[in-house]
C-alpha cells in the first residue's frame, strides 16, 4: 500500500478539523477526495505533508511512518497547491530548476528532469519567460511542473484548476492521466465533478471531518439510485404499446410524450431488452437510446445536501 491513514484526528482548540479518519491509496490508484469547504480536505493533506502536526492516529507513507521518516518521504511526494506556489522574480525554467535543487536533484540529471517536466506541461519554448507574462492557465501548468520536477511516486493535487480556461484545463487532465500512466499515484481535490469522475479510480466524500462516503463512481452512484429512467426515441407511437411495457418485469411508470417512450424501472431489473424486443416486435423503429444515470454530483448533492463551495 502506498499510503495508509489510520484514525487521524486534528483539532485547532475546540473545534474538530479530522475525526478519525481513515483510508489508503493503493499504488497507480487516484483518490478523489471530494467535500465542501471546511470537510476537512486541506487539513488532512497538511498533515499528510507534515505542515501540520497530528493530535492522534497514523501515517505511513510508502510503508514508513511519517512521523519519524518525514524528510526522506516529503523526496517522493509531489504538491500542487491551489494556490500558486512560484517565485515571480524568476523565469519559467529557474522556478523549476530550484524546485527541483530543494529535492535534492543536482547536476546533469536535475537539468534532465527540469526539462522533462517544462515539455510535459507544454512549457519548454517559454522558459525563459517570467511568469508575470503567463496567463492563468500557464501558471498553473508551471506549477505542476515544480511539483512533478522530482519524478514523485504520490502526487497530491489541491484544486489543480482552478479558475483556468477550458483548454488549460483540458491539457492538465491530459497531463495527469498520462502520469498515471506512467505509475504516478494521485490525490486529487477539484470543485469539477466532472473531472472527479473522469480520473478518480476511488472516491471519498467527507463532510465536518468525517468520511461519510467511500468507493468507486459506480459503488457511489448505486448508493443513491433505487430507479432506472429510460427515454427511448421512436419512429411512431401507440397508446397500447405502454400498457404492454408496463407489463414487463420491474416497470414502474411508463407514459409518451410526441416521439418519445419514457420509462421508470425498479434498480437493477434488467428489463431494457425486452423493452427493445417488443417495440421490434410491435414494428417500432428505435431512434435513440437515452439511459438516465446519476452522477457524481448528484450522489454529492444527495449524501451532503450541500454544493462543493458551501
Amino acid at each position: 500500500m502506498l499510503l495508509e491513514i489510520k484514525n487521524l484526528v486534528k483539532r485547532y482548540d475546540e473545534f474538530l478539523a479530522v475525526d478519525n479518519v481513515s483510508f489508503s491509496v493503493k499504488e497507480g490508484e487516484i483518490l478523489g477526495l471530494l467535500g465542501p469547504n471546511g470537510a476537512g480536505k486541506t487539513t488532512i493533506i497538511n498533515c499528510l505533508i507534515g505542515l501540520k502536526s497530528i493530535d492522534s492516529g497514523d501515517i505511513k507513507v510508502f510503508g514508513k511512518e511519517l512521523k519519524t521518516n518525514e524528510l526522506d518521504i516529503k523526496k517522493h511526494i509531489g504538491i500542487v497547491t491551489q494556490n500558486i506556489s512560484i517565485y515571480y522574480d524568476l523565469n519559467a525554467y529557474d522556478n523549476v530548476m530550484y524546485f527541483g535543487g530543494i529535492y535534492g536533484l543536482r547536476g546533469k540529471y536535475l537539468r534532465e528532469c527540469v526539462e522533462e517536466a517544462l515539455n510535459f506541461c507544454g512549457l519548454w519554448e517559454e522558459r525563459k519567460k517570467s511568469p508575470k507574462a503567463f496567463s492563468g492557465g500557464m501558471l498553473r501548468r508551471l506549477n505542476i511542473a515544480c511539483g512533478i520536477v522530482h519524478k514523485p511516486k504520490l502526487i497530491i493535487m489541491d484544486e489543480p484548476t482552478a479558475g483556468i480556461d477550458p483548454q488549460s484545463r483540458s491539457h492538465i487532465i491530459q497531463g495527469i492521466e498520462e502520469l498515471n500512466r506512467k505509475g504516478t499515484s494521485v490525490i486529487y481535490t477539484s470543485h469539477y465533478m466532472e473531472e472527479v469522475e473522469r480520473l478518480c479510480n476511488h472516491i471519498i466524500i467527507l463532510d465536518h471531518g468525517r468520511i461519510i462516503a467511500r468507493g468507486t463512481k459506480d459503488e457511489l452512484k448505486s448508493m443513491i439510485s433505487t430507479e432506472e429512467k429510460v427515454r427511448i426515441k421512436v419512429s411512431s407511437l401507440n397508446y397500447t404499446i405502454v400498457d404492454k411495457i408496463k407489463q414487463i418485469y420491474g416497470v414502474k411508470e411508463c407514459s409518451i410524450n410526441e416521439e418519445y417512450i419514457y420509462i421508470i424501472s425498479k434498480k437493477d431489473s434488467k428489463n431494457l431488452g425486452k423493452i427493445i424486443d417488443m417495440l421490434v416486435t410491435d414494428g417500432i423503429e428505435i431512434m435513440d437510446i437515452d439511459i438516465d444515470k446519476p452522477n457524481i454530483e448528484t450522489v454529492f448533492l444527495t449524501l451532503t445536501g450541500r454544493t462543493l463551495r458551501n
